[in-house]
């Protein structure tokens, strides 16, 4: 009895040990990861001159709300920062609602219906993930300028209609779909589109939730097609104005801040929101699998 009481000693000791091992890492992991966002939030509502102060007031002395206002009202007194958030606002939102629909419908096609060569197409599909985006950018703007579509939310939305990985995402996720539900609605008369958008669709929230944070932000901070496209003040996005405006000589460092902070407000916001529908996914995919 004597060494099976000292194993379970041992056996909780050790387990009492990795636990905190855990705590204390994901402790010093969130520390790390938060720390840019606190020296933002905080730095933004200082003058210039505390902000490089060493060692660093994490907690200011008072809120110096003129960074803000220097921020949307710009140097130039043109408050071109509203419209260039209004830009980055549809922008990425119409692409997310595109991205969304598309991929869970295609990814719907290629997980559940059988026709010849759909793993070709998967594949394929697949291959452009491999294709680093400035390979295809000269050839990309090429085409929307053939269009004349340049300088317009039509070019800034076109070429990210749909990507392969929202596809990619989306198939998985159907993949470890029950096809007894599917086939269980077929039988009682449902149509395809009918199963696509009353089965499908509202028991693939969290999938789809998943796609649209990752795709969102994505299109938010996006800087490189913007840069090629947007040629007037106004067609700008928000990481366009941010490059602006730190490289202009009259900002200072608590604008730059507030205007990085203002820029991020919309992603924690949607993050938030639907940060519940990760777990639940992470739940529901656990159990198909098993």
């Amino acid at each position: 009895m004597q060494p099976s009481v000292n194993s379970k000693k041992k056996r909780s000791v050790l387990a009492t040990l990795i636990n905190a091992f855990v705590w204390v890492f994901l402790i010093i992991a969130a520390i790390y990861i938060l720390a840019p966002l606190v020296f933002m939030f905080t730095a933004s509502v200082m003058p210039a001159g505390d902000i490089m102060k060493m060692p660093y007031r994490w907690i200011p002395k008072g809120f110096y709300w003129q960074n803000y206002w220097q921020g949307i009202r710009g140097n130039d007194g043109s408050f071109i920062y509203l419209r260039n958030i209004f830009n980055s606002l549809v922008v990425a939102s119409i692409v997310t609602m595109t991205t969304v629909f598309l991929s869970a419908l295609t990814g719907y096609g290629l997980a559940k219906f059988h026709f010849k060569g759909r793993y070709v197409v998967f594949m394929m599909i697949l291959a452009t993930m491999m294709i680093p985006f400035e390979v295809i950018m000269i050839p990309l703007y090429l085409i929307i300028t053939k269009l004349g579509i340049q300088n317009s939310y039509a070019g800034l939305i076109t070429p990210f209609l749909v990507t392969a990985f929202g596809i990619f995402l989306m198939r998985q996720y159907y993949v470890t779909f029950p096809d007894e539900i599917l086939d269980a609605a077929r039988i009682d008369g449902a149509s395809e589109l009918n199963i696509f958008g009353k089965i499908i669709l509202p028991n693939s929230i969290p999938a789809l939730a998943t796609l649209a944070v990752l795709t969102f932000k994505g299109q938010w901070d996006n800087l490189l097609w913007p840069l090629l496209v947007a040629q007037s003040e106004e067609m700008k996005t928000i990481p366009l104005y941010i490059v602006r405006f730190t490289a202009e000589k009259h900002t200072d460092e608590g604008a730059m801040m507030a205007v990085a902070a203002i820029a991020s407000i919309p992603i924690l916001i949607l993050f938030f929101r639907l940060s519940r529908y990760f777990i639940s996914g992470a739940v529901v995919y656990s159990a198909r699998k098993g």
